[in-house]
């Protein structure tokens, strides 16, 4: 405790009192933005938060406690994840279970052949469910695999590409003279690309600075 000595002790009338910590304010407490419940109005998803809660507060699994934090981030967070990388990261433990909380999305590009996995996520696309249910495969809700495996045992978690939206490629900031390659990659919002769009300032060494 640190002890104020805007007033000193020996004066009449004051005493010596210990700084405390603004506890209205929020005090030293941090995650004020973890959510403690889903946004969103999916009654499907909060019964599942209701299910997973429960078992991460009456097992000690890890592997809920993950679920239920992952139940309760915004779309964004919960990235899709395409079933290239899916087969991809799964290669050499085709017998556990996938868990994605999020979507599989199919992936027209894929040339190898879908392994017969058991994939558990809150959502498939059509083309996705169709190619792994052709390969032998299985897709699960999560209801079914907190049954199957209520603490995460033989399961792989997996996320998908948070980074990959669009968005993220102008996130950043800009150059300036003295800093001419701060954050050269970051990809400015121009309307379109030619000659008349953003060719001046920063973009020729007449012009202040060129990047």
């Amino acid at each position: 405790a640190v002890v104020s000595r805007a007033f000193p002790a020996c004066e009449e009338g004051y005493s010596q009192y210990t700084m405390g910590i603004d506890l209205t304010a929020g005090g030293r407490r941090v995650g004020h933005k973890a959510r403690k419940s889903p946004k969103g109005d999916n009654l499907y998803e909060k019964l599942l938060c209701q299910l997973y809660g429960f078992l991460s507060r009456r097992t000690d699994s890890g592997f809920s406690k993950v679920v239920l934090k992952r139940l309760y981030q915004s779309k964004n967070n919960r990235a899709p994840l395409s079933l290239s990388r899916l087969v991809r990261y799964m290669a050499g433990k085709e017998d556990k279970i996938a868990v994605l909380v999020g979507t599989v999305t199919g992936d027209a590009r894929m040339v190898q052949q879908v392994p017969p996995l058991v994939v558990c996520a809150l959502r498939f696309t059509a083309s996705a469910r169709a190619a792994i249910v052709k390969s032998g495969g299985e897709c699960i809700t999560f209801d079914q695999l907190a049954l199957r495996a209520p603490t995460g045992s033989n399961t792989v978690l997996l996320r998908g590409p948070r980074n990959a939206r669009e968005a993220h490629r102008h996130f950043g900031h800009r150059s300036t003279v003295n800093s001419v390659h701060t954050h050269c990659g970051v990809k400015p919002y121009v309307r379109s690309k030619g000659r008349k769009f953003e060719k001046a300032r920063g973009r020729r060494r007449s012009n202040g600075f060129k990047v």
